[in-house]
């Protein structure tokens, strides 16, 4: 099942989940879709980000030296699957947490808690059986990052067996904001489009207005990382949730005004 988009382009926002602490996480993410995000994406942390750039791989030590753990994050989903129900969750990780915690046991937490779909960074398509054996058993949607070096005979198989949405990279390299969108990003997106009827969102890189409106022009949604953990980064904790709620509606103004 696609997860849905209420506009064009839809947004996908990620949050470390336990950056700065678990509560905060949680009145962040509800400002965010009140403000019109339409997934969230609960980053569980991870000792070593490797694909992600400085502003998530601090944000993911700060939540593991809190303590943060995989269980910690389903039971966070499950408030805001009960509080948000309208609203898109993916759970971000690492294969490693879901391994030490066990497959199975992960998804069927992940199904209880409401989760749509589950997007592990580096899992690769062409080892993936046992993964999306035990996604589908769970009714969880399995995304796939695709990027731009991935040649065509790859993004089919990434398109075949994707759920929710596919997240195209829009760059190659780690997580972080960049001044311009790479012209890749377009053209990754016109390739996916002959293999899948699902959106297509394009992250890496994402981090103003102008850029969340560019990809509106060509892609079905934007996921907005690094930008949004920077602010909640250099924000007290009590202001983060309305400083987020800001520069969401922020990215959403120059888009409804084109119209």
């Amino acid at each position: 099942m696609p997860i849905r988009f209420a506009g064009k382009p839809g947004l996908v926002a990620y949050l470390t989940a336990g950056d700065p602490d678990l509560p905060t996480t949680r009145e962040i993410a509800i400002a965010a879709i009140d403000a019109g995000a339409d997934v969230i994406e609960l980053g569980v942390p991870f000792s070593d980000p490797l694909a992600d750039g400085p502003v998530i791989q601090r944000a993911s030590e700060r939540a593991v030296k809190g303590g943060t753990k995989l269980s910690d994050v389903l039971s966070l989903a499950a408030l805001l699957r009960a509080e948000r129900p309208q609203a898109g969750l993916v759970i971000f990780s690492y294969y490693n947490p879901i391994l030490r915690y066990g497959l199975e046991r992960f998804c069927s937490a992940a199904q209880q808690a409401g989760v749509d779909g589950v997007l592990v960074t580096d899992m690769i398509v062409e080892e993936a059986d046992e993964y999306l054996e035990m996604l589908r058993r769970y009714e969880l949607a399995p995304i796939f990052l695709a990027a731009p070096t991935s040649p065509d005979e790859r993004l089919k198989q990434i398109a075949a067996v994707s759920g929710g949405f596919v997240y195209a990279i829009s760059r190659v390299g780690i997580t972080g904001t960049q001044s311009a969108l790479a012209s890749d990003a377009s053209q990754l997106v016109e390739r996916l489009r002959r293999y899948t009827d699902l959106p297509i969102a394009v992250g890496f890189g994402v981090s103003n207005a102008d850029h969340f409106a560019a990809v509106g022009e060509f892609a079905d949604a934007a996921v907005i990382g690094s930008a949004i953990v920077a602010i909640i980064e250099r924000s007290e904790p009590q202001e983060a949730p309305s400083s987020i709620a800001r520069f969401i509606k922020g990215l959403r103004q120059p888009a409804l005004q084109a119209r």
